[in-house]
């Protein structure tokens, strides 16, 4: 069975970064799976960019930059949720491509910013090859918002979008919406989301009637991500051997849709409590600000790790990884750190609750609370054996993360739709 797995990057970004795992996870059990992408980062034979010269690289660059263009003046020229929103009214035409044609599945990922329109994917759909669409976020199932929030329009019909400007009936999310109907009529395609929480809400759209529709999560390799020994990993990071670290990043970790502002709030009621001045956070990421005057503990700022064996090394270093972020789907640093038998604590959205059991492995903080994400930092801290909440962690991970199980669930979904491997 040659599955071909298709996303705008080969290892930006947390699709990217899933995808690449699930095509190593398929090679694992045997299957043929390679990646498409338009941008390339390492020298995989596995992975095959359409950029195939710089002719065509700033060609494909231009498509990026022009769909933005679009919003930007459809938005009246505000530059406010610019990467919110995604319209895939260019891309590039892969129908051709030897890969696609060579092909027994077709499996989308992160197909945004220029790489895919929605003619070419209704191209691929129309060469009766068997589709399956990996959801990395909400944006599949509704106009043009990578993550609907509160709004449930997309259940019905897009329109009055409030990511825009100027939100009416018709407006830019009503057209996308219609779009997405006409290319997704042929029923030729499956989808499949990464969480449980995402399959809830991609069940409630009406692009998705009639249309398959599966949870699976992303993989990760077990024997790579592995507990290790703290303190000699803090040696290599220079990072202090007595004190309490508390880890929080993200690739841009200033994004306010990382929740910042109530890791900072957060930071300031723990360091209120009794028992508090042992602590230190280590954060990573790429940030606009400077961070270490934002918290009242000392900060490590550690601003880019490339090397994955590096952030294995971070994540044992730490005592507890905490995410604030506001909207997520299944976070892979949440899956990363409870792999190397990190306890974990974030907000209850998304899948977090899914891959977080409450004061078993972690601790699942109220919605924007930076109270409550006060209080999981210190009850993890302060309140429990860290040893077995990593532990419990660690195998939460196996159970349902590991790369052979999510391969075996991925394979299921083929057969489903008639693929014999």
């Amino acid at each position: 069975m040659k599955i071909i797995l298709v996303n705008t990057s080969e290892r930006t970004g947390g699709a990217g970064i899933a995808c690449n795992r699930l095509m190593k996870a398929l090679n694992n059990a045997g299957h043929q799976a390679m990646m498409l992408v338009r941008d390339k980062q390492t020298d995989d034979p596995n992975v095959v960019s359409v950029n195939t010269c710089a002719w065509t690289k700033k060609i494909n660059r231009m498509r990026f930059i022009w769909e933005r263009v679009v919003i930007f003046l459809t938005n009246r020229f505000s530059k406010k949720n610019l990467f919110a929103v995604s319209i895939a009214d260019t891309g590039i035409d892969i129908n051709n491509h030897p890969l696609i044609q060579e092909a027994d599945i077709i499996h989308l990922h992160w197909i945004n910013q220029g790489f895919l329109s929605l003619a070419g994917i209704k191209k691929l759909i129309d060469t009766k090859k068997p589709i399956v669409w990996t959801m990395h976020d909400m944006w599949p199932c509704t106009g043009i918002c990578h993550h609907a929030r509160e709004c449930d329009n997309y259940q019905e019909h897009c329109g009055y979008c409030f990511f825009l400007k100027n939100p009416k009936s018709e407006d830019l999310s009503y057209h996308i919406f219609n779009k997405k109907a006409d290319v997704y009529q042929s029923k030729n395609i499956t989808f499949v989301t990464c969480s449980n929480w995402l399959k809830k809400r991609a069940e409630k759209s009406a692009l998705f009637s009639g249309l398959r529709l599966f949870s699976v999560p992303n993989p990760i390799d077990t024997v790579l991500f592995r507990p290790m020994n703290q303190m000699l990993c803090r040696e290599a990071l220079n990072l202090p051997t007595d004190k309490q670290l508390i880890l929080f990043g993200s690739m841009k970790v200033s994004d306010k849709r990382k929740g910042i502002d109530y890791m900072v709030k957060a930071a300031e009621l723990l360091s209120q409590k009794e028992g508090t001045e042992n602590i230190e956070l280590v954060i990573f990421g790429l940030s606009d600000t400077d961070l270490s005057g934002l918290f009242p503990f000392n900060v490590n700022y550690i601003r880019f790790l490339p090397d994955e064996n590096d952030m294995i090394s971070l994540y044992n270093a730490a005592d507890v990884y905490v995410t604030s972020s506001l909207e997520e789907n299944l976070p892979n640093t949440i899956m990363e750190a409870m792999t190397c038998g990190t306890p974990c604590i974030g907000f209850n959205v998304g899948g977090i609750p899914e891959m977080i059991d409450h004061k078993i492995n972690g601790y699942i903080a109220a919605y924007k609370s930076a109270e409550d994400l006060a209080g999981g930092m210190h009850y993890v801290l302060n309140e429990v054996d860290l040893q077995q909440f990593g532990s419990a962690a660690r195998n939460k991970a196996m159970q349902f993360y590991s790369q052979n199980k999510v391969a075996e669930r991925y394979v299921e979904v083929y057969k489903a739709m008639g693929i014999e491997s």
